[in-house]
């Protein structure tokens, strides 16, 4: 299937701009859907690229974009807090619902804490026909053992700089305040749509007990596929494209 890519520039309440990519089929599209990306990582991060593509070859116009201070996004990271990654998603769900005002059913989908925050953003969101995550911890503030053994350095300085992921990444005070209490619990009580739990049995960075915990918490309808043989950063392209799959045959009847 031909796939056209657009990129686009997504403004937030608070002035910083976002990049983003549009990844849409040829023709009329079956649904649309937003990808938060997994922890310091980007829209250009191989997993999300691969899984925007494999979406659209579903039929779906999908979306993919940097929040602030990462990729090509403007702003600093270690300014971020959770509730800036939560207005950066409602921003890019804004911009997606802008390019195709007609389209549905609309698909929220995160990867690792970018699921934790799809779940904390679509309660807010009442265009948003379902939520889709893959591999998130059931609480924002599980995001903290990436940098526990710069913690006492962060609070002490203000800030640390680190690898995460084989990048370096500038963690803020602000950020660690900011993941400390929240859970899910409340935006899963209030969700009220489906939601589909993708996570694999052998996750050695957020444990698939989390997705258990998140789906004890969900309302129906509310389902789990345990991805056998796939790591936490959907490293092989195969595993993005069954993953695209599933959410296709999950998410086809949402509309009449």
């Amino acid at each position: 299937m031909a796939i056209r890519n657009t990129s686009l520039s997504i403004p937030t309440p608070r002035g910083v701009r976002l990049s983003g990519v549009l990844v849409e089929p040829e023709g009329p599209p079956r649904g649309k859907a937003c990808i938060a990306h997994c922890f310091a990582c980007s829209k250009d991060f191989p997993a999300t690229v691969r899984l925007a593509r494999s979406l659209a070859e579903e039929g779906y116009a999908t979306l993919r974009f940097d929040f602030a201070g990462l990729g090509e996004s403007e702003g600093t990271f270690a300014d971020s807090t959770l509730q800036t990654g939560h207005e950066d998603l409602e921003a890019a769900l804004d911009t997606l619902a802008a390019h195709h005002p007609d389209t549905e059913p609309t698909l929220l989908l995160g990867h690792s804490f970018g699921g934790a925050l799809a779940i904390l953003v679509a309660p807010e969101r009442p265009e948003v026909d379902a939520v889709v995550t893959i591999a998130a911890p059931s609480q924002p503030g599980h995001v903290r053992h990436l940098f526990q053994d710069h913690a006492e350095e962060i609070a002490r300085e203000g800030q640390a700089r680190l690898i995460i992921g084989g990048r370096p990444v500038t963690i803020g005070r602000a950020l660690l305040e900011s993941i400390e209490e929240p859970t899910l619990e409340t935006a899963l009580a209030r969700l009220n749509r489906p939601i589909l739990l993708l996570h694999a049995p052998g996750d050695t960075v957020v444990n698939v007990d989390h997705a258990g915990h998140i789906f004890r918490m969900a309302q129906h309808p509310r389902s789990f596929v345990a991805l056998n043989r796939v790591d936490h950063l959907l490293s092989r392209p195969e595993h993005t494209r069954y993953v695209a799959g599933l959410i296709r045959a999950w998410s086809a009847n949402l509309t009449d």
